[in-house]
């Protein structure tokens, strides 16, 4: 199965998010981007990619355990940027270091559970917002857009794993769907 890591914003924080995505999906070209649905808005710590079922039972005990070492700590969407002209995202404010710390635990557990992990890249807090799947587009409106956005504070409390189901293909505007299978507690 698909599996990530993540931390998963509250209802609140999705809907003042959603807010300001309205506003840049009145852009010019706003058209040619794949815009994420609210469903699939989080913040992915760990990207595990296909998971054999039979090493489910470690990732789930070591997940826990780097749930149990890492205190709640303070999160707010802020600002927003882009991945060259790819991705469009929101980003982070808030316990940054704590979040960094907890998405390299999320890194170990699954290498020593025996997953396979394709190379280890510095951790940038975001949640895509939109992708381009156009070719050439300029993304420096959209995320000069997102700049100056910044919601309200939350607590993260829980460590989550979640299965991405890729669409099946063929239709247009499909999305990925997401599940979340388990979640650890943040703390002790």
């Amino acid at each position: 199965m698909r599996l990530f890591a993540a931390a998963l914003p509250p209802e609140a924080a999705v809907d003042e998010l959603a807010a300001r995505v309205r506003r840049l999906r009145r852009l010019p070209d706003a058209d040619r981007l794949r815009w994420t649905g609210r469903a699939g808005w989080h913040f992915t710590l760990a990207f595990y990619g296909e998971v054999p079922d039979t090493v489910l039972p470690g990732l789930h005990a070591r997940l826990a355990r780097a749930a149990r070492r890492h205190e709640p700590f303070p999160l707010r969407l802020k600002g927003g940027g882009r991945f060259a002209d790819r991705v469009v995202w929101a980003g982070a404010d808030g316990g940054l270091p704590a979040m960094r710390k907890l998405a390299d635990a999320a890194n170990a557990a699954a290498r020593r559970a025996g997953v396979e992990m394709t190379g280890h890249r510095a951790y940038t807090p975001h949640l895509t917002v939109a992708r381009n799947r156009a070719g050439a587009l300029d993304l420096r409106p959209f995320a000069e857009a997102l700049a100056d956005y910044e919601g309200d504070a939350w607590t993260v409390r829980e460590l989550a794993l979640v299965r991405s189901h890729l669409p099946a293909g063929g239709v247009p505007g499909e999305q990925p769907r997401y599940e979340t299978v388990a979640a650890w507690p943040l703390g002790r």
